[in-house]
C-alpha cells in the first residue's frame, strides 16, 4: 500500500503550471468515437483517470498514437462492437464514472452501447437518469440489466432530433446528449444545459469537426444534426479544480506562488472566492500571483452576518473545490458556512481535520461551520486516509501546513486527479514522500 509521508510548515515559492483539466479530457477522448478520421488531443493529463479511459478506447480498437507528452492522435476506425457486450470492457468501464460519456457517441455513430454501472467518488448518490432519459427523447431503446448492473441502449435507425428539457444541468449528461445529438437527424434542443466552459470547450471541438452547435456558453443548446464527423485538432484548457487546488496550498503555508498559464478566463468565480476568504491574490495576464500574508481573514456578508460558501452549477463555484476552501478556512480569521448541495458524503472527511485540531462543526450531511483559528495554533499531524480525489488534496493541503509529519494513505485517489503531485509540488518547497508499505 503507497501512503504520502507529509512534512508540514514548509512554505511553496516559485512557479507551478496547471496540467490539463481532467473533467474536459473525459468529455474529449469520448468524443474521438464520433468520427473515423484522426483527431489529435493536446495537453492531455498523465492522471489514472484519463489514462484508464485512453485504455478503454484502446482496447475497443481505438489506434493510440503518442506524438509526445500530453499529445495524443486518436482514430476510432474500426471499433470491435462485439467488445462491447463483453465481460472486460465491462470490468474496465466500472473503474471510472466518466465512461458514461462513451454511450452517447457510440449510440450515434454504431446504433448501440452498453456500460456498466460506473465507480468513481464515494461522495453520495451520483444518478445517471438524465442521460438514459434524454437518449429515449431521441429514440433510443433503454434496458438495464439489474442482475449484471449494465445499461444497455440501442436505436431502430438514425437517432431523431427532439426538445427536451433536463431535470438537472448535468454537465456529463448535457456532454452525452450533445454528443448524441451531432449525428442525429434534424434538429434537437436542449433547455437547461450545463455551460461550464470544459463542456463549451467540447460543443467547439465538434463544430470543428463539422458539427452544427449554437448556443455555446449558455444554458439553451440547439444542435443541427450532421450526417458524419471528420477530425480534428484540440487543446485542452488549464485545470481550474487544480488552480485552485494550487491557490488554497500557497495561502495555507503562507507561500508566494505563481500560477502559470491558469487559464483565468475560464476560472470565473474562483479567484473572487478565494479573495472573500481573504488570500491576496493578483491577476497578472494569465498567470495568477499568491502573495505571501500571515493570515487571512475571512469576510462577512453586507449586514455582518456570517460568510456562506456553496457550490452551484456554472458560472457558479464548481463543488471540487468545496473541500479545498473548507481546509483553508480552518487556518483563516473568522467563520464561514461551507454548503456541499450535491453530494451528501463529501464533508464527512472533516472528521480528519478535526482530529488534527480544526474547529469545525458539521450541520448536516451538507453543511459544516469552520470557525478559524487564525494562526494561533497550528494544525498537528495525524494519520488519515483520503476517501475521495478532493478531500485527498484537501488532507494533504492541511498536512502541508501542520505541526509535524503526517502520513496520507489511499493515495490512489489523489492520483486519479492529480499529475506527479508530490513531484511537482516538492519543486516548490514541499516534503512530501511516496512511501509504500
Amino acid at each position: 500500500m503507497q501512503y504520502f509521508q507529509v512534512e508540514g510548515g514548509h512554505k511553496l515559492t516559485g512557479e507551478i503550471t496547471p496540467q490539463g483539466a481532467k473533467n474536459e479530457a473525459l468529455q474529449i477522448l469520448c468524443a474521438t468515437l464520433l468520427t473515423a478520421e484522426p483527431v489529435t488531443i493536446h495537453n492531455i493529463p498523465d492522471i489514472v483517470d484519463v489514462n484508464h479511459l485512453i485504455d478503454i478506447l484502446a482496447t475497443m480498437g481505438v489506434s493510440v498514437k503518442t506524438e509526445k507528452p500530453g499529445t495524443v492522435t486518436f482514430q476510432a476506425a474500426d471499433i470491435d462492437l462485439d467488445f462491447l457486450e463483453s465481460d472486460l470492457f465491462w470490468s474496465k468501464a466500472r473503474k471510472l464514472r466518466g465512461s458514461i460519456m462513451l454511450v452517447g457517441p457510440l449510440l450515434a455513430r454504431f446504433g448501440k452501447a452498453f456500460i456498466s454501472r460506473p465507480g468513481g467518488d464515494k461522495i453520495g448518490r451520483r444518478r445517471l437518469d438524465t442521460h438514459f432519459w434524454g437518449f429515449q427523447q431521441l429514440g433510443a431503446e433503454f434496458e438495464y440489466r439489474e442482475a449484471q448492473g449494465i445499461f444497455c441502449v440501442k436505436s431502430k435507425g438514425k437517432l431523431k432530433g427532439t426538445y427536451m428539457l433536463l431535470d438537472e444541468a448535468s454537465v456529463t449528461g448535457t456532454a452525452n446528449l450533445v454528443m448524441a445529438a451531432a449525428l442525429a437527424e434534424g434538429k434537437t434542443t436542449i433547455y437547461h444545459a450545463a455551460c461550464e466552459p470544459y463542456l463549451q470547450q467540447l460543443c467547439k471541438m465538434l463544430n470543428r469537426m463539422g458539427a452544427k452547435i449554437q448556443g455555446i456558453g449558455s444554458n439553451l443548446l440547439t444542435i443541427e444534426g450532421v450526417d458524419s464527423l471528420g477530425g480534428t485538432d484540440h487543446t485542452m484548457l488549464s485545470d481550474m479544480i487544480e488552480v485552485g487546488s494550487f491557490i488554497g496550498m500557497a495561502a495555507m503555508t503562507q507561500g508566494n506562488l505563481r500560477i502559470k498559464n491558469a487559464g483565468v478566463e475560464s476560472l470565473g468565480i474562483i479567484p473572487e472566492t478565494f479573495r472573500r476568504l481573504g488570500v491576496n491574490l493578483e491577476i497578472q495576464g494569465d498567470d495568477i500571483l499568491v502573495h505571501e500574508q500571515s493570515v487571512c481573514e475571512i469576510d462577512t456578508f453586507i449586514d455582518g452576518s456570517i460568510l456562506t460558501i456553496s457550490d452551484h452549477p456554472w458560472p457558479g463555484l464548481t463543488p471540487d473545490l468545496l473541500s479545498i476552501v473548507l481546509v483553508l478556512a480552518t487556518q483563516c480569521k473568522g467563520s464561514v458556512l461551507i454548503h456541499q448541495k450535491m453530494f451528501e458524503s463529501r464533508l464527512f472527511f472533516v472528521d480528519k481535520l478535526i482530529d488534527m485540531g480544526a474547529q469545525i462543526i458539521l450541520c448536516d450531511p451538507h453543511r459544516a461551520t469552520v470557525i478559524g483559528l487564525e494562526r494561533r495554533q497550528p494544525l498537528r499531524a495525524i494519520s488519515m486516509s483520503s476517501p475521495d480525489i478532493r478531500a485527498g488534496v484537501a488532507l494533504l493541503i492541511a498536512a502541508m501546513s501542520a505541526e509535524g509529519t503526517s502520513r496520507i494513505y489511499n493515495i490512489e485517489q489523489i492520483d486519479r486527479g492529480y499529475q506527479f503531485i508530490e513531484n511537482r509540488l516538492n519543486a516548490i518547497g514541499a516534503k512530501i514522500e511516496r512511501k509504500l508499505e
